[in-house]
């Protein structure tokens, strides 16, 4: 079984001497369930052509909606056994090496706590090693 969901947040770059992607995720979300029982998360960046799969996927949950069947995406498996999507033009496979969930503490922008946290759903970071990169040939 798998989820996907529309994210914005997260970045690359170079931790502990290894290429890797980091993300963020809430709790609540149904998509944190899959990420915590895997050792692998998968990143799947889809074109402006496919803005309308991303809105449907940002907006309803794979808790009540079928995203796959509402949006046509076609799921693949990766060589580790993860899905990512046919339509990605960029596939990006991390193995998980870290994670911590953002505190309200360590916050150190008020403005930031006010506009984002402000019902206490806090985001935890995963970062995860890149494994292996697939693109779309054109």
């Amino acid at each position: 079984m798998f989820n996907t969901m529309t994210a914005s947040w997260g970045g690359m770059g170079i931790l502990w001497y290894k290429p890797v992607a980091f993300i963020f995720v809430r709790e609540s979300r149904y998509t944190f369930e899959f990420i915590e029982n895997n050792p692998y998360f998968t990143l799947s960046f889809l074109d402006h052509n496919h803005k309308n799969i991303l809105n449907y996927c940002g907006k309803y949950s794979g808790r009540d909606k079928n995203k796959i069947k509402e949006t046509g995406l076609k799921p693949l498996t990766t060589k580790h056994g993860n899905v990512y999507f046919e339509q990605a033009s960029l596939v990006i496979e991390c193995k998980k090496n870290y994670h911590h969930t953002i505190q309200q503490q360590n916050i150190l922008n008020p403005e930031v706590l006010k506009a984002v946290y402000s019902n206490n759903d806090y985001h935890r970071m995963y970062i995860g090693e890149i494994v292996d990169c697939l693109t779309k040939e054109k």
